[in-house]
């Protein structure tokens, strides 16, 4: 039996789930810091500022990560082409892991002064550039391991863990906030989350010693056929298609993710007079089955190709969140069911990797893919949010439009993908191998 069509083994299964346990911990990491937002800002600014400008300062720090995240993934990458996936595997997650046990260990504004919110900063730039390396280290790495008939499964498992760690954040926030009063939280608490991951981190970091190096690129150091230029020059020169391909892919993943998961729960609360705790169950209930629909659509995608899978996919995304958006006021004991639904179609973005992977050469893999993601990440993953409340302004069903409109570019690159020939033969050639 080939390589090719090997059924998954032990050594696989063991690298998926060293991968999405490292991947969940350190999106907990980078996340939990936006659910004790307001405490941060609390401690790490001047009392004597006007609210608005201390929400403003926090948000900005919080800001930071992502826009250290382009820049951070395309330095981690260049050497994870030049010099090995898991050298930088293991960086990623150290970086993630030392700045946000570090947050959980500084002085506040009112012993350390205007230094606080300066090594505050630097921290998240830190764990920006960690998180910038970490997923497409993580798509790289788990893809180059398994058969290549198994790279869908392979990568929707590893997008889940992701997923997983936002969960556990909103897990582990809301039990500190429930089981400590806001003294409590805010002498004190508020630590825990971040001493937590830190030390969670660490130990990711030491069980990802007994990761094994990819065997595509012992293959090509073997072979003295690592890239011979800079990476990022031959990505942006010789591979624009396939940058174009992932910027809009990551567009669709960033979209779906944002504005139905992380932003609903508020845009319930206000546009339907949701309680906050209904509304936070129900987004639980929906990232939940995103974690089974990102297995899904990597099942999906080995079985039946990409561009079936974002055609039907896109398709499921634009009509389950229509329904939800205009549904869930007039029946909100659907809500659950609802919004699990538009969970479960976010899934679809658990195919992207599938692309991604397959879109850029081995010796340019890596940056290929950082370089898309992140930049795309930095600029629609921060822009979105902005553009969606402005839209607001004109309709209040303006996330509806959006996700909509985002479904028909998933649906666009699906059609894409059918008909270009390089993709086409990808999945016509692991067909031929199966049978």
């Amino acid at each position: 039996m080939s390589q090719h069509t090997r059924p998954l083994n032990r050594q696989d299964y063991k690298t998926l789930t060293l991968a999405a346990l490292g991947g969940a911990l350190e999106f907990y990491d980078f996340i939990i810091f936006v659910f004790f937002a307001a405490v941060v800002g609390e401690l790490f600014f001047p009392t004597d500022i006007p609210e608005w400008l201390r929400q403003v300062q926090t948000f900005g720090i919080f800001a930071a990560g992502y826009l250290a995240r382009p820049l951070g993934g395309i330095i981690m990458a260049h050497f994870g082409d030049m010099v090995g996936r898991k050298k930088m595997f293991t960086l990623s997650i150290l970086l993630m892991a030392v700045p946000t046990l570090a947050i959980g260990l500084l002085p506040t504004f009112s012993s350390l002064g205007i230094l606080a919110p300066l090594l505050l900063l630097l921290m998240r730039i830190l764990q920006g550039a960690a998180i910038g390396g970490e997923v497409p280290g993580a798509w790289v790495f788990v893809a180059e391991h398994v058969p290549e008939r198994r790279i869908g499964i392979a990568c929707g498992t590893l997008t889940a863990g992701l997923t997983v760690g936002i969960l556990l954040g909103s897990v582990v926030a809301t039990l500190i906030n429930t089981s400590m009063t806001q003294q409590a939280v805010h002498d004190y608490g508020w630590r825990i989350p971040f001493l937590l991951g830190g030390v969670f981190g660490l130990v990711a970091m030491y069980l990802r010693r007994w990761l094994q190096e990819t065997p595509i690129f012992l293959e090509m150091q073997q072979r003295k056929a690592l890239a011979q230029e800079l990476p990022v020059k031959s990505v942006v020169v010789n591979h624009r298609k396939a940058v174009a391909v992932s910027m809009l892919l990551t567009w669709l993943l960033s979209a779906g993710i944002v504005v139905v998961i992380l932003m609903s729960p508020v845009w319930l609360q206000k546009q339907y007079g949701f309680a906050p705790a209904l509304t936070l169950q129900a987004n639980s209930i929906a990232t939940i089955m995103l974690c089974v629909g990102c297995l899904l659509a990597g099942l999906a995608a080995d079985r039946f190709g990409a561009s079936k899978t974002f055609i039907v996919g896109s398709l499921l995304l634009a009509c389950s969140s229509w329904f939800f958006y205009h549904l869930s006021g007039a029946h909100p004991e659907q809500l659950f069911f609802l919004y699990g639904v538009v969970g479960l179609c976010v899934g679809v973005v658990g195919a992207v990797p599938y692309v991604m992977v397959r879109a850029f050469p081995a010796e340019v893999r890596f940056t290929g893919i950082s370089f898309s993601y992140n930049v795309s990440y930095a600029i629609f993953g921060g822009l979105t949010p902005i553009f969606v409340t402005v839209l607001m302004g004109i309709s209040p069903m303006a996330p509806a439009w959006y996700v909509l409109a985002l479904s028909l570019i998933g649906l666009g690159l699906g059609l894409w993908l059918r008909q270009d020939i390089y993709y086409r033969d990808i999945h016509d050639e692991a067909k031929l191998q199966k049978e």
